[in-house]
């Protein structure tokens, strides 16, 4: 019997927005994640000049959401009041540009490939600060699956390809630095989450809302922190005489905005076990991108840790028998970086 008319042109629909919702996640965060190591570890100019200021890219990230969020919350006439203690945005802020800082830094030291597999043990940080501040209990397949990532992510560090060596290596790569500031990204990523949760949960309060104070913090500390450094001048400076530079941080900006929309859209359209699934394959795509990119080698025990890593990841998915709206702790744990870094 044949289908109805309705019921096919429902599953076209569903179909077209399923290819504009892998599409855009797909197409924003692998771009960020190539632009995050070019900006990092790519030299620029004739005199091979290395962008060296990490929080100014924090900044810029900061300023474009922030201004998106208001004018999301005015155009959708909501009140630009905010909901919780400012303190508590500012705590929020604080981490969160703490973890980006640790993020880019790294890039300084490992390379790409490395980081992003890493990113995916961030479900260890994430139970950790639940289990302590939301008092949450974990089944054992859980701590199962993020065993596995650990091992995986380990394999994948500790065993790099030997002889050849990317041309973009910068002379001064420090795996125990590089993974030392990994580290100091999954631990404040994780408190950052699932802040923000208690924050949801504790307040009646919109995305865009937590966003845009948030944001707002991180603008005003991220500026002060570059001008106590001294760095805000050299930054500009550094743009100024290199516009393919500039280009790069405007469209980081851009891209690490509107990701947002596309991980919102897919998370309400089809729900976190579809999400969960591209931003995993993302990920994959990311690492194989970097490689063929930049030029990174990869040992056959990384590539068994790749394995072993995405494998888990797929099958945490595939086994969630109920697919639901994530909080943003839980969101963390499914490889999706926090809504106000616009990465994973």
């Amino acid at each position: 019997m044949a289908e109805p008319p309705s019921s096919l042109l429902s599953k076209e629909n569903k179909l077209w927005k399923g290819v504009f919702a892998v599409i855009g996640i797909m197409s924003t965060l692998v771009i960020y994640g190539v632009l995050q190591e070019k900006l990092m570890r790519v030299p620029y100019g004739e005199n091979k000049e290395f962008f060296k200021y990490s929080l100014f890219l924090v900044f810029c990230n900061r300023l474009t959401t922030s201004a998106v969020s208001a004018g999301a919350l005015l155009a959708s006439k909501k009140a630009l009041d905010p909901v919780a203690p400012v303190y508590k945005y500012c705590l929020v802020s604080v981490t969160n540009i703490l973890t980006t800082t640790c993020q880019y830094e790294a890039l300084k030291y490992v390379s790409f490939p490395v980081q992003t597999l890493a990113k995916c043990a961030k479900m260890i940080p994430v139970m950790f600060w639940s289990t302590v501040i939301m008092q949450k209990v974990y089944k054992a397949g859980d701590y199962l699956i993020a065993f596995l990532v650990m091992l995986g992510c380990a394999l994948f560090i500790l065993y790099p390809a030997a002889g050849e060596i990317s041309p973009y290596n910068r002379g001064r790569e420090s795996t125990v630095w590089g993974i030392s500031l990994m580290i100091g990204y999954l631990g404040f990523d994780g408190f950052t989450s699932t802040f923000q949760d208690k924050l949801f949960k504790g307040y009646d309060m919109e995305i865009h809302n937590q966003i845009f104070y948030t944001t707002l913090c991180s603008c005003i500390l991220s500026l002060t922190g570059l001008l106590l450094q001294g760095h805000l001048l050299m930054a500009i400076d550094f743009v100024a005489r290199h516009n393919d530079c500039f280009f790069d941080i405007a469209l980081l900006s851009t891209v690490a905005t509107a990701s947002q929309f596309f991980i919102s859209y897919t998370i309400r359209t089809f729900g976190a076990l579809t999400f969960a699934t591209i931003m995993t394959t993302r990920q994959l795509v990311s690492i194989l991108l970097s490689c063929v990119w930049f030029s990174h080698p990869l040992s056959w025990e990384q590539c068994i840790g790749a394995v072993v890593v995405f494998g888990s990841l797929y099958a945490k998915s595939f086994l969630r028998n109920k697919p639901q709206k994530p909080s943003p702790a839980e969101r963390l744990e499914n490889g999706e970086s926090s809504p106000l870094k616009g990465n994973p």
